[in-house]
């Protein structure tokens, strides 16, 4: 009984907590955020759409302008809000798993470690059909996330946050590199390869959409259940055994939901870069670390940064567009040398 008393009060005891009616607050203000990126990323881009038109094509009228927003900006404004919500949800999780600030996919080397497993498999063994490419790059993210983390676990002091990044930015550009020479000889994948390393949502359809529907799902229901796992794993690995936790299987649980979460988005929209670093620390000032809250708020943050990055991206390059994964690179790097320094600051 004193057990279970303390597992549901355990996030009481977590700095940082806000009262249920705070998180309300910037919920429904988060809401609001992305209804409004919502109806941005349907009528605006190369040429602006007026809501009347589309809703004339989707009552099947011909020859309407409405009809390439709904073929074409539907289906991505779709995209970028799984991506973006796998990718937020993942960071969080990865965040409380490492118990690192400077956890993130990308800066882990998960999302370039599916990407080169991508690259691999396409440059050397034709890899085609959509569920290949989403296997592969699964099995690339868990195999770069196991590396990383004996990596940065060894020498005095274990897996500290600073080493994690450092194994991680280290893995991430010799990937990288291991990626451009795998490519380099195949001239005729090396346009689209290329251009899909660089990490966006353009040309979405629903078939690239539907196959990576179930690993997503599977991915966001055992991150979302590790809620209270993760809560556990903030008050420390000795707290959190003798609250009857076994800490090694909650970190695996944990961090498989955030391997499929990566591995799928990566399949389908290529290696995007920060989103998973920039929204969990957003979402922590707001909401506090509560990871009942703070895990779906975490995903919803994601959906809209990555939405507003490819409105964004769309707005200032007209009549072209920026890929989204340049945008949230130019908004993450300065946000993580700010961590990274105030973390330096924070161990002297």
């Amino acid at each position: 009984m004193i057990v279970g008393a303390l597992k549901t009060s355990a996030s009481r005891w977590l700095p940082g907590a806000r009262s249920n009616r705070v998180r309300s607050f910037w919920l429904a203000g988060l809401l609001g955020v992305l209804a409004l990126f919502l109806m941005l990323s349907v009528t605006v881009g190369t040429r602006n759409v007026e809501w009347a038109d589309i809703a004339a094509a989707l009552d099947g009228a011909q020859d309407n302008i409405g009809q390439a927003a709904v073929a074409l900006r539907i289906p991505r404004t779709l995209l970028a809000l799984l991506a973006g919500a796998a990718l937020g949800l993942a960071g969080a999780i990865m965040q409380g798993v490492t118990r690192n600030p400077l956890a993130d996919p990308g800066i882990l080397g998960v999302n370039m470690g599916a990407s080169l497993a991508v690259v691999i498999g396409v440059a050397w063994f034709g890899m085609s059909s959509a569920h290949a490419y989403i296997w592969t790059a699964i099995t690339g993210a868990g195999c770069a996330a196991v590396f990383v983390y004996t990596i940065g676990s060894l020498g005095r002091g274990g897996a500290t946050p600073l080493k994690l990044a450092l194994a991680g930015a280290a893995t991430s550009v010799a990937f990288a590199s291991l990626a451009i020479a795998v490519v380099l000889p195949r001239g005729d994948i090396a346009g689209g390869v290329h251009s899909w390393q660089i990490g966006g949502v353009g040309g979405a359809t629903y078939e690239r959409i539907v196959p990576v529907l179930p690993f997503l799902a599977v991915g966001f229901a055992i991150s979302l259940l590790s809620a209270r796992k993760l809560n556990s794993l903030a008050l420390g690995d000795e707290v959190a055994a003798g609250l009857g936790e076994n800490v090694a299987v909650a970190r695996a649980i944990a961090s498989l939901g955030a391997i499929l979460l990566c591995g799928a988005t990566t399949a389908v929209c290529g290696p995007i870069g920060f989103l998973g670093l920039v929204v969990p620390h957003l979402s922590r000032t707001l909401i506090g670390v509560d990871h009942r809250w703070l895990l779906p708020f975490s995903a919803l943050g994601g959906a809209g940064l990555l939405l507003g990055s490819d409105i964004l991206g769309r707005i200032i390059a007209r009549p072209g567009e920026i890929d989204v994964g340049i945008v949230t690179a130019l908004i993450g790097a300065p946000f993580f040398i700010w961590i990274v320094r105030r973390q330096r600051v924070r161990e002297l």
